[in-house]
């Protein structure tokens, strides 16, 4: 069991610090937010994975993946909502959520509200989460419920340690940015291109 969940951590890490959506996602965040908006951004990611561990624990999953439908409408809620996001960016004009002080608009709670909607809404979690965590049960005729959750917890920890340092060091970079002329539009677009990005990402094979 022991050598089975350490596997298990070495993979999740290598999976977290692995180039993804969601770590591109908070990378994107801190440097135009700072590092503790990028962190409550990615306490959001990692909360809505509760979600998407007890769908895999419950078998609610198996039967969302085999309804091709209920598949496709996941896919286009999240599509949409990414979507929005990147409207509301586009709106929000050159200098987005900084203002001349350095101040940001938005609050950590609702960054981390965004990351948690994100998490939910992406099917290739969902997914991901079938294929891998089956392999780490150590006891298939136990409590797999149980096991399932145990799972969950360690990658959930791992992922956020994992992503909260790259929101501190994204958030360094931040500081430097700011200074920098043209750093509005800068981070508008980086925003935007990340948000239509992961939005194409769940269509992918």
């Amino acid at each position: 069991m022991l050598e089975l969940l350490i596997s298990f951590c070495i993979a999740s890490a290598g999976m977290a610090i692995s180039p993804g959506p969601d770590n591109v996602y908070v990378l994107t965040q801190s440097i135009t937010n700072g590092t503790s908006y990028g962190i409550a951004t990615t306490a959001g990611l990692i909360a809505g994975c509760i979600v998407h561990t007890t769908l895999v624990a419950f078998g609610i999953s198996a039967i969302l993946i085999a309804s091709e439908m209920a598949f496709f409408v996941i896919k286009i809620a999240g599509a949409l909502y990414l979507l929005f996001l990147a409207y509301k960016v586009n709106k929000a004009g050159n200098t987005l959520m900084i203002t001349s002080k350095g101040a940001v608009k938005r609050s950590h709670f609702q960054l981390f509200k965004q990351g948690v909607i994100m998490n939910i809404l992406n099917p290739k979690v969902t997914i991901f989460f079938m294929a891998f965590f089956p392999a780490f049960l150590w006891d298939t005729s136990g409590n797999t419920v149980l096991q399932f959750y145990i799972l969950g917890g360690l990658f959930m920890l791992i992922s956020f340690v994992i992503f909260s340092a790259i929101a501190l060091l994204s958030g360094r970079i931040s500081v430097f940015l700011q200074k920098k002329k043209g750093a509005g539009m800068f981070f508008k677009w980086l925003q935007i291109i990340v948000f239509v990005g992961i939005a194409v990402f769940l269509f992918l094979p």
